[in-house]
C-alpha cells in the first residue's frame, strides 16, 4: 500500500510569472547538469499550490537549457493535483504526494518554492535531507521563498551534500535598498535576521554598499546594484559575477551566511 504523503497543504496561493527569477537562475546555474544528463532529465515542481502555472513555466523556461527536460508537479492536496490533470501534456504531469517525492526517477532538480514558510525553523533540517536524498548524484534541490508577484525572492540552492548557496534577487525598479529582501527570507534565516548572526550582518553591509554606489543612480539601477555587489564582494564570498549581477542577482556561500548555533 503506498504510503501516505509526508506534509501538509500549503495555502497554495500562486500567480503566472511569480518564480521566474528562480526557474531562469535554475536554467542558467543547473543547464550544464541537465545537458550532461544520459536520459531526459527530470525535475520536480514540489507543492505548485492551487494552479499549475508554476509547473508549467517551469518545463518551458528547462527546455531552453535542455529540450530533453520532464517535468513533475507534485502537491500534496488531491483535489490541486486534480484540477491540474488537464494542462498536461508530452513532459508534464501532475502527481499526488509530498516531501516523499514520489517519482520512480530520481530527479536532477527539486524546486520548492514557498513551501517552507509554515513549518517551524527546526523542521527545515529534516526537510532538506529527505528531499536531498530523493535528488539524482548530480541533483539540485532548490528551496525558496518570494513575493506575490515574484518581485523579491531569496533561495538557497542544495546539493545531495548539503547546502551550497544563498541567491538574492529582485526586480531592481522597486528595490528602496537591499535589506528590503529580508521579508522574503527562507524559513533557515528569516529568523536568524538578528544581531549576530551572519545574515543580518551580510545585509547590513550590503546596504552600506547601496547607499555608496548612490552616486551610479543616475545610470540606473542596475548599475548601482552591480556597482554595490562589486564592493559587497570584497568580504562577502560572492559565487557569481556581473552576468548574474545584471539580473538583479547575487549569490553568496552558504557557508557565510549559514546561522550560528544551528
Amino acid at each position: 500500500m503506498r504510503q501516505r504523503p509526508i506534509g501538509t497543504a500549503t495555502r497554495g496561493t500562486t500567480n503566472p510569472n511569480r518564480l521566474r527569477r528562480m526557474d531562469r537562475w535554475i536554467a542558467a546555474v543547473h543547464g550544464p547538469a541537465l545537458r550532461r544528463c544520459d536520459d531526459a532529465p527530470a525535475a520536480v515542481d514540489l507543492g505548485y499550490g492551487a494552479a499549475p502555472w508554476t509547473a508549467v513555466e517551469l518545463l518551458t523556461r528547462l527546455r531552453t537549457a535542455d529540450p530533453r527536460t520532464t517535468v513533475a508537479g507534485v502537491e500534496i492536496d488531491p483535489a490541486r493535483v486534480a484540477a491540474a490533470r488537464p494542462y498536461e501534456r508530452a513532459g508534464l504531469t501532475f502527481v499526488h504526494g509530498g516531501f516523499e517525492v514520489p517519482m520512480e526517477t530520481r530527479p536532477l532538480l527539486i524546486r520548492a518554492a514557498n513551501v517552507l514558510r509554515q513549518y517551524d525553523e527546526d523542521r527545515v533540517a529534516e526537510v532538506w535531507a529527505r528531499l536531498r536524498s530523493r535528488l539524482a548524484p548530480d541533483g539540485l534541490l532548490v528551496e525558496g521563498t518570494c513575493d506575490e508577484i515574484g518581485r523579491r525572492h531569496v533561495w538557497v540552492a542544495l546539493g545531495p551534500e548539503g547546502p551550497r548557496t544563498v541567491t538574492f534577487a529582485t526586480r531592481l525598479g522597486s528595490l528602496e535598498r537591499p535589506s528590503d529582501l529580508a521579508e522574503r527570507l527562507p524559513k533557515a534565516l528569516i529568523h536568524r535576521n538578528v544581531p549576530g548572526e551572519p545574515v543580518h550582518a551580510f545585509l547590513r553591509d550590503f546596504d552600506r554598499a547601496w547607499a555608496a554606489a548612490s552616486p551610479y543612480a543616475s545610470l540606473g539601477a542596475r548599475q548601482r546594484w552591480i556597482a554595490a555587489v562589486r564592493a559587497l564582494s570584497a568580504d562577502w564570498p560572492t559565487t557569481d559575477g556581473v552576468r548574474r549581477w545584471r539580473q538583479g542577482e547575487v549569490t553568496v556561500a552558504w557557508e557565510a551566511l549559514r546561522p550560528r548555533h544551528a
